[in-house]
């Protein structure tokens, strides 16, 4: 985790889809050609590259996995290829989808793999291209000039489990005082059966135990997952 506290911004389903036609047109009115093959980076990239696609009117639609960032924040040291490539984009026109451009390392790693395939060009694509990040990419749909963390849909249970998780390392609470922890620290608003959902997932696969009304975590049983 980054701090203590910072700001966590959620997106809807909604906006998501707005903002990744917003990324379409912004390819789309770009002077060059479309790309050959869209490229999403999995896991975050995959949604916002479809609805790309779908503006594009393309079907030419394929996959990398990279990690980077885990639920709730946590931070690999550096972003790697996990699942890479299962086709030849020799001499073709790519680009490449995420839903968010943070320090920029997925991105520099994705770039730096493709190119080893001699692809003809590589563009880049963002719902969100944090000012922080180190690299810019060809397009995004909008800018963050003050960082905050940024949930999506697609994320929101997951994202929700790994902030619980941080909590409740630091000490046991109980389900109440968890979401006043959340809401304080975070400014993250959690209905009450979502956070009986979290609570019952990390019991099943045992991060966190129940004794009373507190509960408690597995140091040891957290792990991490790109996004």
């Amino acid at each position: 985790m980054m701090s203590d506290s910072f700001p966590v911004r959620f997106i809807s389903w909604e906006e998501s889809a707005r903002l990744a036609r917003t990324l379409a047109a912004h390819v789309k009115g770009d002077k060059s050609k479309l790309p050959d093959l869209v490229i999403a980076i999995g896991r975050g990239g995959f949604v916002p590259a479809r609805v790309v696609c779908d503006e594009l009117l393309t079907t030419s639609l394929t996959s990398i996995r990279l990690e980077h960032w885990g639920p709730g924040a946590r931070r690999k040291e550096r972003a790697v290829v996990r699942f890479p490539l299962s086709c030849s984009v020799a001499d073709r026109d790519l680009l490449v989808i995420d839903d968010v451009s943070d320090t920029g390392d997925t991105l520099s790693v994705a770039i730096s793999y493709l190119q080893e395939l001699q692809p003809s060009r590589i563009r880049t694509g963002v719902l969100h291209h944090k000012a922080s990040s180190r690299l810019n990419p060809d397009y995004y749909a909008e800018l963050v000039k003050d960082w905050n963390w940024i949930i999506y849909p697609w994320a929101l249970h997951e994202d929700i489990c790994g902030f619980m998780e941080i909590e409740l390392t630091s000490h046991p609470v109980s389900l109440p005082d968890l979401h006043s922890i959340l809401l304080k620290r975070y400014n993250l608003h959690v209905a009450t059966d979502e956070m009986v959902s979290a609570v019952e997932d990390l019991i099943r696969l045992g991060k966190v135990t129940k004794k009373g009304e507190l509960l408690f975590a597995y140091e040891d049983g957290i792990t991490t997952s790109e996004s």
